[in-house]
């Protein structure tokens, strides 16, 4: 308790003296300083909020892209998949990620790679089974 109450003379003590000491110079520099400070303070906040903003848009620009669903999934390979069209012309009403031509002609390329091989999977398995199917409409009865 003895030392928060040396603390506290030696702060009234400093104070007072400094504020004694202070020259008209010293007083109109200490208003610009303040006077400043306040003016700026808004302008500072703002900017300081326009970084923060883009910071944070950074940061959920990178979630997102670590956590995209994948181009083709192995359940949608099971059905019928469409291929793109190879159309120059930009989509109007597009939700989502606009993409550049080379992008889009690259996942057009990437997609039917993909149904290329299912195809020559699926016709590698069992090729007597397509066979079954056609039997019975050559087969006179």
């Amino acid at each position: 308790m003895a030392q928060i109450n040396a603390w506290a003379s030696n702060l009234h003590h400093n104070v007072s003296r400094s504020l004694a000491n202070l020259t008209v110079y010293d007083y109109i520099r200490l208003v610009i300083i303040i006077g400043g400070y306040c003016l700026l303070r808004p302008y500072l906040i703002q900017l300081g909020a326009r970084f923060q903003a883009k910071d944070h848009e950074r940061k959920l620009d990178s979630e997102e892209s670590h956590s995209s669903p994948a181009a083709v999934s192995p359940n949608s390979l099971r059905g019928q998949i469409g291929i793109p069209e190879d159309s120059e012309e930009e989509d109007v009403g597009v939700v989502g990620p606009s993409w550049g031509q080379t992008a889009r002609r690259r996942q057009r390329q990437l997609i039917r790679r993909i149904l290329d091989e299912e195809e020559r999977r699926r016709a590698e398995e069992d090729p007597t089974e397509s066979d079954k199917e056609i039997e019975q409409f050559l087969i006179p009865e």
